[in-house]
């Protein structure tokens, strides 16, 4: 077992000056020992995937649910994990703190907030109080003992507010209350990401798959983006598989869609390495 102290120090060192990573985002336990089989360096959760394989829409789920599937993903890994802690699980500051203190037991090294509110008349929190809500998510990393990533997510653009003014003013406002790396999921062009990319000092994490986005890792990188996240969009691809092969056996009768499926004894080969007794 790996302690969460080296995890966290692998981690921070993806993130230097210069370096520049893809971090898959697997949605149950398969996924991510699966992930780790394939060579990524370090895992972040998908709420979206995690939600859909409970049987959840995205934004469902509860606090005690996500931690215990933190917790089970970081068992059965030896990679770095972080989690995508949506909002806090709370509009207070001190929510905040609470949630990355809870959250860092599982055995994640890292973890974003966002400043959606969840309500459809104001998505996005004020800008003061989403800057207080990561300075009080930064004091609680800071006491951990070890090198706890914050991120803070600015979320204009997935709310359909493209702002990149806003944005950047917001994503400079959680720097400067502590956070370690900034995100701003929905940002798709290269002049976006280089006006933000030169407005800040901190890693850019940017949100690759999207509808509309063409750029490529070698893209991303030559820009100066640091991390590289794919969001639900593999838990997606999967359960698109599924709904294809499904269909072809419901409408047409046939089995073609086993011709693309992981054989058996691969999947038996990834899956007892490391296996508990």
């Amino acid at each position: 077992m790996i302690p969460q102290s080296d995890k966290a120090e692998t981690f921070r060192r993806l993130h230097e000056k210069g370096s520049c990573f893809v971090i898959p985002n697997p949605w149950d336990l398969g996924s991510a020992r699966l992930l780790e089989h394939l060579g990524f360096k370090a895992l972040a959760s998908s709420s979206a995937g995690f939600a859909y394989s409970i049987a959840r829409s995205d934004l469902t789920i509860s606090k005690s649910s996500l931690m215990t599937h933190l917790t089970g993903v970081c068992e059965v890994t030896s990679l770095p994990v972080s989690a995508d802690l949506q909002n806090g699980f709370g509009n207070d500051p001190e929510d905040m703190a609470v949630t990355i203190l809870q959250a860092a037991r599982t055995g994640i090294v890292g973890g974003s907030i966002e400043d959606a509110s969840g309500d459809s008349g104001n998505p996005v929190y004020p800008l003061a109080l989403a800057a207080e809500r990561i300075r009080h998510a930064a004091v609680a990393a800071k006491s951990l003992g070890f090198k706890f990533m914050l991120t803070a997510r600015a979320e204009n653009f997935i709310y359909e507010r493209p702002d990149l003014a806003d944005t950047i003013r917001r994503l400079q406002a959680y720097q400067e209350a502590g956070a370690d790396v900034l995100f701003a999921p929905g940002v798709k062009t290269k002049e976006d990401i280089a006006s933000i990319i030169r407005s800040i000092d901190r890693p850019l994490n940017v949100l690759a798959g999207l509808p509309g986005m063409q750029l490529t890792v070698a893209d991303l990188q030559e820009l100066g983006v640091t991390r590289i996240s794919l969001g639900g969009t593999l838990a997606r691809a999967a359960y698109g598989a599924l709904m294809r092969a499904a269909a072809e056996v419901n409408t047409q009768g046939t089995f073609d869609y086993t011709r693309e499926a992981a054989s058996r004894g691969e999947l038996e080969r990834i899956f007892s390495r490391g296996q508990m007794p």
